[in-house]
This record gives structure tokens, C-alpha cells and sequence, in this order.
């Protein structure tokens, strides 16, 4: 199934406007088979590009939700197949850690 297709069978679906900033921060991605990978790459670029900033205001508030929702939804795809929950936690523990660093 194509990514932006999967994202809209959602439920709860997020808002409109969140589901808007995924797909444009997804890229051409959305429009490719879905993956984890996939999510958790849009998610680490946006997430490095918010904290390349000086300081996050109220303007920010969108982007960092749409960090979270990616991550949620990176997870909630892996979870379909239990058996690569594990490798897939570690390597977003991995990957976004080192972004703190």
C-alpha cells in the first residue's frame, strides 16, 4: 500500500491539518510503498531541522506534533508484524538519540 493512501485509513484520523504537514514533510515519500523507515526518515529530518534552531516558539507547535505523529505512526506500522518491534525500537532509540547529542 502506497504511504499517504495508509496514512488516511487512520482511525482516528488525525486532523486535517496535521495530515496536510505529514504529507508535505513525508515528500515524495508519501507517494511510495508504505514503510516505517519511511516515516521515521521524515521524522528525524524534521526533528533536526527544529532543533538546528536557536529557540522554538508557539510557530513551532505544528512541526513538533507532526515529529510525534510520525514516530506514532512508525510504530503503529511495525506493530503489525510483532516480530521486528524490537529491531525497529532500537534503531529509533538510535536514531533520534543522536539527535540530542
Amino acid at each position: 500500500m502506497i504511504l499517504r493512501e495508509w496514512l488516511e485509513t487512520r482511525t482516528p484520523a488525525p486532523p486535517p491539518r496535521l495530515l496536510h504537514r505529514i504529507v508535505e514533510v513525508l515528500g515524495p515519500s508519501g507517494n511510495t510503498e508504505a514503510t516505517s523507515t519511511a516515516l521515521l526518515d521524515a521524522a528525524e529530518r524534521l526533528l533536526r531541522e527544529l532543533t538546528s534552531q536557536p529557540t522554538l516558539g508557539r510557530d513551532s507547535a505544528l512541526d513538533l506534533l507532526t515529529v510525534d505523529a510520525l514516530v506514532t505512526y512508525a510504530f503503529e506500522y511495525v506493530a503489525a508484524t510483532p516480530e521486528g518491534l524490537l529491531d525497529a525500537t532500537n534503531h529509533a532509540i538510535e536514531r533520534l538519540g543522536d539527535i540530542a547529542r
